[in-house]
Order: structure tokens, then C-alpha cells, then sequence
């Protein structure tokens, strides 16, 4: 008899709609970058920003990792789901630690990070019966290890040294990535090994964004409760929380959904796939540091606006907007000039922020994206467009 988990990972693998248990994981991640943007909003420098990208990478990887793993073995598997509540739980304890990461907590953050990993590895082991598998996941452990030494290392020291071996270490993990995890004997992994459906792979970039965007809206709401109720805050949250909205339109815009459509029809999937998971990176990271200038601007509205402020007021919005045109190319071969404009318009608002109170720079940046999206509505209605996705390689 099938359970109804089972009719529910079933229906979920046909359609490429992530399971209960996925979105339970993603629940964890709202939490993670609400962490990881409380914690940049508190130290906003460009050390901080460094090591706010350090563990955003580390959470990415993971979060990416698990996925696929999900689709490799068959998330009907009992099994399967119990692993994703495992690194579900893991995950929650490096949110909880984030914010000392850097501090006291560097080595919990250090080796429960290694820990995922490994018991990822461990697992995959267990239950792949193809012996590709095996080799595949010896490469892995190879690369896994030399990463771990460096996250391990970077939580026994203190200071700067910490963020320089952490980023050498994530620097080494996303290489390895990249190159297929080569390994003198055992070879490298062939692209085809790690190609995972066009739609499940579609839909779990769009729910990383989703996730991102719930974020930025629990840090929005969490810091506006926090504070005493006043007009200039109201006007604040509306601001912001528009930003948020028209980014949310921006993104599901023609390419976020057709690009199913677009991996179906490439020449190389997994590498258009890959592609696809740099372009949904930099949007994330755009979203945060716009959840970033929200925690700001609500606490404090009006006054001067510094140049750190600036820089994630309206560098988190050209972020994004840097990330969403890369996803055009991706999957039209072409990027919208709107984006373009979108990034001028933003650069040009820069001197002025010097000048401007909080709440009107982020306005600016409200302004902007709302032109974009005005642009979005009037070119689907004239000029309808399929994916025609760029020969990548």
C-alpha cells in the first residue's frame, strides 16, 4: 500500500515540485539568511560583507548538495527524507551559530558545516547501487576532506586569518565543483552524472528565491516590531517592502519561467543547469543585501545616509538586477535592455545618496525597479518570447 509521503514524493518527482520535507529544509534557510542578514546589518564593512558572502557560499553549497542528492536516490525513500531532516537540524545549529562564526563559534560553525558534508557523503554511499557512484563520491570525499581541513583550521585561529583560510577553503569546495571533483587515478566526473530533470531543477532555484525573499520580508517585519511605531517608519516599510515585491516580479518575468524550457531544449542541460545556479547565487545575494537595507532604513529613516549604506540601499538592487540578467542570457541567449538601464539608473543615483535621507535612496531604488517591471508588462504584451538558450561552453 502507498503511505501518503509516499503519493506525496511520488506526485512531487513527476511534476519537479519540491516535497513537504524540501520545503521543511527551505523553512531552516528563511531562518539561516535572516541570520546571515542580522548579522551584516550589525557589522556593515567590507569585512563584513566578505565574511557574510563566505557563509552564504557555505549555505548555498549545502542547500545545492542535499537537492541533488534528493533527486539522485528518489525522494520516495524514507530514508531519503530522514536525511534531509538531518542536515535540516545540522543546518538550524550553523544558523544558530552565524552570528559567532567569526567569534566563539567559529569551530561549532566550522565542524558542523564538515559534518554535513561527510554525512552526505556517507549516506550516498549506503544506499547508490551503482558502483559510478562510488568512485564518484570517493572524488568528492577527497575534495570534501581538503575543504574540511581549511574550515577546521579557520575555527582554531582568531582575527583576520579566520575569513582568509574560510574563503580559500569555499573557494577550493566551488572549484572542485566546477572542474567535477578531479582526483589523480579516479579521474573527474562527467557533466551527464549530475544532470537532475529541467523542471525539479527549475523549481528548486525558484524556491531558493523564494526563501531569499522570506528573508528579507521576516527581517523587514521583525525589525519594525522591534522599534517604536512612528509615521516615518511606516513610510519606511511600505518602501521597502515594495522593493521587495517589484524584485519578486522582476524575477518570474518570462526567463524564471521558462527555464524548464530552456534546459529541455539546450545542447548541454547540466551545464546550462550549472549556469542557471551562478545567475539564482548573485540574485540571493542581491536579495539579502537589500533584506540588509531594510533592517536600516526602518530602524532609522531620515538622518544621513552612509556611504556603506549606499552601497547595499542600492548596490543589493544592482545585484539582483546583475544576477537576473544573467538568467536572460541563460535562457534567451540575450539580456533585456531594461536590466541595463535598470543598472545605469542606479549608478546614477549613487552621488546623490550623499545628500538624501535613508528612506528617499531606498526610493529611488523603488523607482527603479518599478520601471523595469512597468518595461517587463509592456514587452510580454508586444513582443512574446521563447527560450532560445546561448550554446554554453
Amino acid at each position: 500500500m502507498t503511505t501518503v509521503a509516499e503519493s506525496d514524493a511520488e506526485a512531487a518527482g513527476d511534476s519537479g515540485r519540491p516535497i513537504f520535507v524540501e520545503l521543511f529544509l527551505d523553512l531552516v534557510y528563511v531562518f539561516a539568511l535572516f541570520s546571515l542578514t542580522k548579522t551584516l546589518a550589525s557589522d556593515l564593512s567590507w569585512t563584513g560583507i566578505a565574511r557574510t558572502l563566505v557563509l552564504l557560499f557555505a549555505f548555498a553549497l549545502i542547500w545545492a548538495l542535499t537537492t541533488w542528492v534528493g533527486g539522485a536516490l528518489g525522494l520516495e525513500r524514507p530514508s531519503v527524507r530522514g536525511h534531509i531532516i538531518g542536515v535540516a537540524a545540522a543546518s538550524l545549529l550553523m544558523a544558530s551559530a552565524a552570528p559567532g562564526a567569526f567569534g566563539d563559534r567559529g569551530l561549532l560553525f566550522a565542524c558542523t558545516y564538515a559534518f554535513i558534508h561527510f554525512s552526505s557523503i556517507v549516506y550516498f554511499l549506503l544506499y547508490a547501487r551503482d558502483p559510478a557512484a562510488s568512485r564518484r563520491n570517493g572524488r568528492i570525499a577527497v575534495w570534501d576532506a581538503l575543504g574540511a581541513v581549511g574550515w577546521i583550521a579557520g575555527g582554531l585561529v582568531e582575527g583576520p586569518a579566520r575569513l582568509g583560510i574560510w574563503a580559500l577553503a569555499i573557494a577550493v569546495e566551488y572549484t572542485a565543483a566546477v572542474l567535477g571533483w578531479p582526483v589523480p587515478g579516479l579521474g573527474r566526473s562527467k557533466s551527464m552524472e549530475w544532470q537532475l530533470g529541467g523542471e525539479r531543477v527549475s523549481e528548486r532555484y525558484r524556491q531558493f528565491v523564494v526563501v531569499a525573499f522570506g528573508a528579507a520580508i521576516l527581517t523587514t517585519g521583525t525589525t519594525f516590531s522591534q522599534h517604536e511605531y512612528t509615521l516615518d517608519r511606516g513610510y519606511a516599510l511600505a518602501v521597502v517592502f515594495t522593493i521587495v515585491v517589484l524584485m519578486w516580479r522582476i524575477y518570474i518575468y518570462r526567463a524564471g519561467e521558462l527555464l524548464t524550457e530552456a534546459i529541455a531544449r539546450s545542447a548541454d542541460p547540466p551545464l546550462l543547469t550549472r549556469a542557471a545556479a551562478v545567475c539564482h547565487l548573485v540574485m540571493v545575494a542581491g536579495v539579502v543585501g537589500v533584506a540588509v537595507a531594510s533592517d536600516l532604513v526602518v530602524v532609522r529613516p531620515f538622518g544621513d545616509t552612509p556611504p556603506s549604506w549606499a552601497t547595499v540601499l542600492l548596490g543589493g538592487p544592482a545585484l539582483f538586477l546583475i544576477g537576473r540578467g544573467l538568467l536572460d542570457y541563460t535562457v534567451f541567449g540575450r539580456v533585456s535592455r531594461s536590466r541595463v538601464l535598470g543598472l545605469v539608473l542606479l549608478a546614477g543615483a549613487a552621488p546623490a545618496s550623499s545628500v538624501l535621507p535613508p528612506v528617499l535612496v531606498a526610493l529611488l531604488a523603488m523607482i527603479v525597479l518599478a520601471l523595469i517591471a512597468v518595461a517587463n508588462l509592456v514587452a510580454t504584451r508586444l513582443h512574446p518570447r521563447t527560450a532560445a538558450p546561448p550554446a554554453l561552453g
